[in-house]
């Protein structure tokens, strides 16, 4: 088979690392597939640093920043972020027919609607992971935490899509992942959703890690607040919950205490963050089944407002810096 991971970030990275010794066993073929020139020649020559427990390894892995040189793909795993996900498929358009199985892995419900934003040539899988991965630099992830990946259709796939699905998670699990292919994987981008929703703003706006949320009674009393208006906003809409998503939370907070959230690394590196995709995708939906969200409401502005302050962060520290060397 020929897999193509796009987008060279945490989970990107992680992926690549994990198949990349697996595959070369098999004889399948993989691509990370990266629209900067500079850094894919760069990966190309450092190779992805996968590091957990203490232990690092190196894999060699090809990685391209010219699809068309690569040509069609058996599998697309498109780990970029939701708000660049249009033009990453723009990229990308040279490794697409209608064969290939195309798998959404993105925080949040906001590319739920992708296809009806842009043109797909066949029913895309999507896919929840708790795999907790943080990219420590270009190319180098942390594998911080183990968890479960689930991959599903929301439409009505043909046999051909559904056998390199389960393929891949075949692949996956040879990796060491833990997969499955669930039918309902709304119930399961749900679930996700309500651990998102508290945990990624929040660890965000307190420049913290998810353990210490829990710490501070403000922040546990918000994070239960986000979660339960996301669930009643779900429950409108049709969508089963099966257990309690603030105990989820919760519990998520404790089980990763030391990990550091997707939207505190965007903060920490002055990107622009997911908020859209995850409290923002609530709010928009809260509005279609008639539940209002004013505690999202909130937390999409004031992490907006911290998004437009970054440029004034960076003349912050610089000036910090100049006068400390003073």
């Amino acid at each position: 088979m020929r897999i193509a991971i796009a987008g060279p970030g945490a989970l990107g990275c992680l992926l690549a690392a994990l198949l990349a010794p697996r595959l070369a066993d098999s004889g399948h073929s993989l691509w990370l597939l990266d629209h900067q020139q500079e850094r894919a020649r760069f990966l190309n020559t450092q190779g992805i640093f996968y590091e957990t427990d203490g232990n690092q390894q190196q894999q060699k892995i090809t990685v391209c920043s010219e699809p068309q040189a690569i040509g069609p793909v058996d599998i697309l795993c498109l780990t970029v972020k939701s708000h660049d996900l249009e033009s990453c498929l723009r990229f990308c358009h040279p490794v697409i027919t209608p064969q290939t199985l195309l798998v959404f892995m993105q925080n949040g419900i906001g590319h739920l609607d992708i296809k009806e934003r842009v043109i797909l040539p066949t029913t895309p899988a999507f896919a929840v992971s708790s795999e907790g991965a943080t990219l420590l630099a270009p190319g180098h992830v942390r594998h911080a935490g183990r968890g479960e990946t689930r991959i599903g259709f929301s439409g009505h796939p043909g046999e051909q899509q559904q056998q390199l699905l389960r393929n891949l998670a075949d692949l996956l699990r040879e990796a060491g992942l833990i997969v499955s292919l669930p039918d309902d994987i709304l119930t399961h981008l749900w679930a996700k959703l309500f651990v998102n929703v508290g945990i990624n703003p929040l660890t965000a706006l307190f420049n913290c890690t998810n353990g210490q949320l829990l710490i501070s009674c403000a922040a546990r009393g918000r994070l239960k607040k986000l979660v339960r208006e996301a669930e009643a906003v779900a429950r409108a809409g049709g969508i089963n919950v099966n257990a309690d998503p603030v105990q989820a939370a919760l519990a998520v907070c404790k089980s990763t205490a030391r990990n550091i959230s997707s939207m505190l690394q965007d903060r920490r590196r002055k990107r622009l963050t997911e908020i859209e995709a995850i409290n923002g995708a609530v709010v928009k939906e809260g509005k279609r089944v008639g539940i209002a969200t004013p505690f999202n409401e909130e937390v999409v502005e004031q992490i907006k407002e911290m998004e437009r302050n970054y440029g004034q962060e960076r003349q912050d520290t610089r000036n910090t810096t100049r006068t400390a060397t003073e």
